[in-house]
Formats: structure tokens, C-alpha cells, sequence
């Protein structure tokens, strides 16, 4: 036992360098809590080197259709969302979304003098997080089972609220539960793509702000605030995904034939570099596009680029389709240059108004944070906010490039 707990330190310590390294982590709370709370008590079963590596989720539970539910995140995503929600000691925090690990790390950042709530849906995973925390040593936490669209009020308010679970809305029963001036890091779920947002909220004015916003990926909301994506196969292998509040339509037919057709390539002369900075422009700074998908077997059999494998914005005219790709140029900044892709009858047409919107953003853009996102709570007039807007439940999410 004194050997694997000892090796345990040793791949936690390990684990911690490789976050600080990569950026994940950049302030002692995080850096402390991290090297203090087991990991492994929440996986017991899991090797322990899988259980430390930066980039694996732990313990899935999938449903009858063989997706995931839930997991334990990631350490490099709950590093990113802690730093985001800058948590403190004597805070108190609510988790939306249970797992336990993530739940005692904030328990070790607000100390004896904070309280940490965590809330899931799942009767499975609540049992399992209050088994990891008694076995790690923060009983403290309190462990609901409840439907987290609603929060938890019987431990409101919360300075902060940490939600590790794929929203497509910020319900208004966690802003009537957040302080005042207090934060709510969200990963929102928006045209088909998912952005970790730390919303700051303010006394005097009625929107929330993003302080932060970056990439994250995890498993849906379930009960009341569950949303349903559409994928709009063009081919067995490859599809169309649109938010579930689009009103796009295709022409599957034509899109198919033009899959079939020789592509037509053109190339920016600007770095391939921040592809989810890009990513998040394309899709936000104009009319709607929506994310092309594909599976292994269409990148093996070259029906489409190897940059669509993992999901890339397509802009669709018609039966042309056309979607960024990259390839090596060491004259670039980042030694790969950023091109277009288009299929279809008016492939050049296409290509070009997306190339031009890809230098749009190397020109302008080019940065981290260069959006300004704020969330319009109500029933505000969804041509109010200024730049790009989409209509949710309960408000108005609006993406602004100045």
C-alpha cells in the first residue's frame, strides 16, 4: 500500500508539472489542490498511470445506445475550468454535474470556511461521488441528487457556479442562486460546437459577461435542460450537425453529387494557428454554418479532408460545399498555411467567400479572447445585443468581433 501510494504522489506531482507547463494551471490554489486531492480514490479501479495522465476522462457510464453520460473529466479540463472560475478559499461554489474529483479539489481551494454543493441527476454517479469523497477525505461536500436545471436553493446563494456538463442554456434558477458579482463558468453548447465561458455578472448592468472562453468538450445535460442537436447525413459517413433552433436547410442530394466531384483547393497565405479561435469567428460572424462531421472511413477513403474528422464549419451554398483544411508552409508563422475545400457546381464561388472570411479573421483576429460574448437573461429582444446573436430558452446568447 505505502509503495502505490507513494508512486501515486510521484504520477500526481508529474501530472501537475505537465498542466503548469502546458499553461492549464497558473496559480498556487489550483496547483495545491491538485497535488492534494487522490485522483485514484475516484477510479480505484483504473490503472494508476491512466488515472494521472492529463488528457484521459475515467470511470464512463454509458447509456442503452452506447454514449456517454458521465465521466470524471479530463484533468486538463478541470484544471482550465477551476482557473476560469477563480474560486477562493471561503467561497461557496455549486458543481453542476457530479463525479466527486472535481467537487474535492474545490473543496480543498475554499477550505474549512467555504462549502461546496455538487448536484447530479444520476442516483449511480451521486452514490459514486459521495463513495470517492468519503474515501478521500472531504465528507464535507454536500452530494445532491436532483435535476441541476434547477440548482440547489437550500444551499444558495453561490459565489460561484462550476457546471461540468454540456449546457445549451444558463436556466434562470442558477443566476437566482449566483451572488452578485459572481461567476458562472459554463461549458455552452452553441452552433453545434461546445465553449467553456466564464460569465461574470455584474450589479449594475443586466447581461453577464465573459471574462474567458475556451475549448471544451463534455458529456450533455440530461432532464430539463437536455437539448437535441440535428445531423443531416449527406452520405452513411459524412453529415451536417446544426443547433437544434436552426432553421437551415439542404439539399442532401445535390451536396452528395458534389462530395463525388473533384475538389477545388485554394490557399490564404495566412498561418493554420488557433483553429478553434477560427473556428468559433467562422461560425459567428455571419450567416449560419454548420459543423460538416466525418467518420474514419471517409477521411480514409478521401471523400473529404482529414481536418473534418474532428469537425470543421462548412459553408454551403446550394449543392456547393466548402470547408477549411491546412497544409505544411514554413514561410507561416506556425509552419501551416490555412486553405478552403470546395465541392460542387460553384466550387470557386464558395471557396473564395470563405477564404476571404478566413483572412477576415488572420487580419483582424488573430488572438486569443478576441470575441466578446455576453448572455441577455429573459425575454430580451433578440436584436438587441449588438454583433452575433441565437435565441435560447431562457435568453439571448450574443457574439461580438471588434
Amino acid at each position: 500500500m505505502t509503495v502505490q501510494l507513494d508512486e501515486a504522489a510521484t504520477l500526481r506531482q508529474a501530472m501537475v508539472a505537465a498542466l503548469r507547463k502546458e499553461g492549464l494551471i497558473t496559480s498556487e490554489r489550483v496547483a495545491a489542490a491538485m497535488n492534494a486531492v487522490p485522483r485514484h480514490a475516484f477510479a480505484p479501479d483504473e490503472p494508476l498511470e491512466k488515472v494521472y495522465r492529463t488528457d484521459t476522462t475515467l470511470v464512463p457510464k454509458l447509456d442503452a445506445d452506447g454514449r456517454q453520460t458521465s465521466v470524471v473529466s479530463a484533468s486538463h479540463i478541470q484544471a482550465a475550468e477551476l482557473e476560469q472560475a477563480g474560486v477562493w478559499p471561503g467561497m461557496s461554489v455549486l458543481e453542476i454535474g457530479s463525479g466527486g474529483y472535481n467537487a474535492a479539489l474545490i473543496a480543498e481551494v475554499v477550505g474549512e470556511s467555504g462549502s461546496v454543493t455538487t448536484v447530479d441527476i444520476d442516483p449511480d454517479i451521486v452514490e459514486r461521488a459521495r463513495t470517492g469523497l468519503a474515501r478521500a477525505g472531504y465528507g464535507q461536500v454536500n452530494v445532491v441528487l436532483a435535476d441541476a436545471e434547477h440548482g440547489v436553493p437550500e444551499n444558495a446563494p453561490y459565489d460561484r457556479i462550476i457546471v461540468t456538463v454540456g449546457a445549451w442554456d444558463i436556466p434562470p434558477a442558477w443566476l437566482d442562486q449566483l451572488t452578485p458579482g459572481g461567476r458562472i463558468v459554463v461549458p455552452l453548447r452553441f452552433s453545434a460546437v461546445t465553449r467553456m465561458i466564464a460569465f461574470d455578472r455584474y450589479v449594475d448592468v443586466p447581461e453577464l459577461r465573459a471574462s474567458s472562453y475556451r475549448l471544451g468538450s463534455f458529456v450533455p445535460m440530461q432532464g430539463d435542460g437536455a437539448a437535441h442537436e440535428s445531423l443531416i447525413a449527406i452520405t452513411p459517413d459524412v453529415g451536417l450537425r446544426v443547433d437544434q433552433n436552426s432553421a437551415l436547410i439542404f439539399d442532401v442530394s445535390a451536396l452528395r453529387k458534389a462530395l463525388n466531384a473533384s475538389p477545388v483547393e485554394s490557399w490564404s497565405g495566412t498561418p493554420f494557428d488557433m483553429p478553434d479561435e477560427l473556428e468559433l469567428f467562422l461560425l459567428t460572424s455571419g450567416a449560419e454554418l454548420p459543423m460538416l462531421h466525418a467518420s474514419h472511413e471517409a477521411v480514409d477513403q478521401e471523400v473529404v479532408n482529414r481536418t473534418v474528422r474532428n469537425g470543421t464549419p462548412a459553408l454551403v451554398r446550394g449543392g456547393t460545399i466548402a470547408y477549411r483544411i491546412k497544409r505544411e508552409n514554413p514561410e507561416t508563422e506556425s509552419g501551416y498555411e490555412t486553405g478552403v475545400v470546395a465541392h460542387g457546381p460553384e466550387a470557386e464561388q464558395v471557396g473564395s467567400e470563405l477564404l476571404a472570411m478566413i483572412r477576415t479573421w488572420a487580419g483582424s483576429y488573430y488572438r486569443r479572447n478576441a470575441a466578446t460574448i455576453t448572455y441577455h437573461p429573459g425575454t430580451a429582444d433578440p436584436a438587441s445585443p449588438a454583433g452575433w446573436h441565437t435565441t435560447k430558452r431562457h435568453g439571448v446568447l450574443a457574439v461580438a468581433w471588434s
